[in-house]
């Protein structure tokens, strides 16, 4: 039968004395007598330490507390390397238990957090409400993940908050972007235009013995569709948009492309080019119009969050 695979519950607390009364030896025990026996009832997980903060072995602790399931801290006597394991884990993930000695007071900025307090030699009975609030703080982690319980967390990602703000300005950044690059496309597609019944006029209006000089004087378009804004957009998708938006992103894209792609043969075969151009124009400036009209949209939409 195939060995149980156990996930981890990792415990931040002190290594080393903190006072005279929780020594070295007092947190060595209070793990392995007490945290880790109460940890290990339940069958799925394994209890594993916090360790001295150094080299390689501070890249796993990192890992650990980034990847754990459930992570327990405790907060007697305010140990710095304590603090500092548990601020790495609220800024990545929920699933943090916090305890500490009943008695002990917890600096201001955890007074909101519902850490649970222990009674080392206390009663019985206060001893086995904390057991029975730990093992069903332990299951709420591993039932319900995403269950908040890091301020931090809850203030920089998630709807209305600092994530959300940063987002939301990054998104407007990238739709005047793309807007500055639809109004030039617009403006190139019509300076084409114009150069392709310029060119036309010409060949009616010169006699048939000025043909030569008539395909002299013949002008061509250099600007070119810019694609950047549009292509990162169809990409990286940033906007919460519906496939609809997409769709006309690609084909607006998409027309473009095959522009820029014939307008590299203009000169060498100006008359079927020009014939062309005018041919896809009036579909080109719709699509252009549409897909602006859909950008303009999202913008005003993106602008009204929060």
């Amino acid at each position: 039968m195939a060995t149980e695979v156990k996930q981890k519950c990792f415990v931040i607390m002190p290594f080393s004395e903190t006072n005279e009364k929780h020594t070295e030896e007092y947190w060595t025990q209070h793990y392995e007598k007490f945290l880790e026996p109460l940890i290990e009832t339940n069958k799925s997980l394994m209890a594993v330490r916090s360790e001295v903060l150094r080299g390689d072995v501070l890249r796993q602790i990192i890992t650990d507390l980034v990847t754990a399931p459930v992570v327990v801290a405790e907060l007697t006597d305010c140990n710095p390397n304590v603090f500092w394991e548990l601020g790495i884990r609220q800024s990545f993930r929920h699933g943090t238990i916090t305890i500490a000695e009943y008695g002990f007071k917890l600096p201001s900025d955890l007074g909101f957090k519902g850490t649970l307090f222990y009674n080392p030699g206390g009663s019985h009975i206060k001893n086995l409400e904390f057991t029975t609030s730990f093992n069903k703080a332990i299951d709420d982690c591993l039932n319900n993940p995403q269950l908040p319980d890091s301020q931090v967390l809850e203030t920089i990602s998630g709807r209305g908050t600092l994530y959300q703000i940063l987002m939301r300005d990054e998104s407007l950044r990238r739709l005047d972007a793309l807007l500055s690059e639809i109004n030039r496309n617009s403006t190139v597609l019509q300076n084409t235009l114009n150069t392709c019944n310029k060119n036309i006029q010409k060949r009616k209006e010169a006699p048939a013995e000025g043909k030569k000089e008539t395909e002299a004087s013949i002008r061509f378009a250099t600007g070119r569709f810019r694609l950047a804004s549009v292509e990162m957009l169809v990409v990286s998708r940033y906007i919460d948009a519906d496939e609809t938006f997409y769709e006309t992103a690609e084909k607006y894209m998409d027309r473009l492309i095959s522009i820029n792609d014939q307008l590299r043969t203009w000169e060498n075969e100006p008359e079927s080019t020009e014939s062309w151009l005018l041919t896809v124009h009036k579909e080109t400036k719709s699509r252009i119009d549409e897909f602006k009209s859909l950008a303009i949209k999202h913008q005003k939409a993106i602008e009204t969050i929060l």
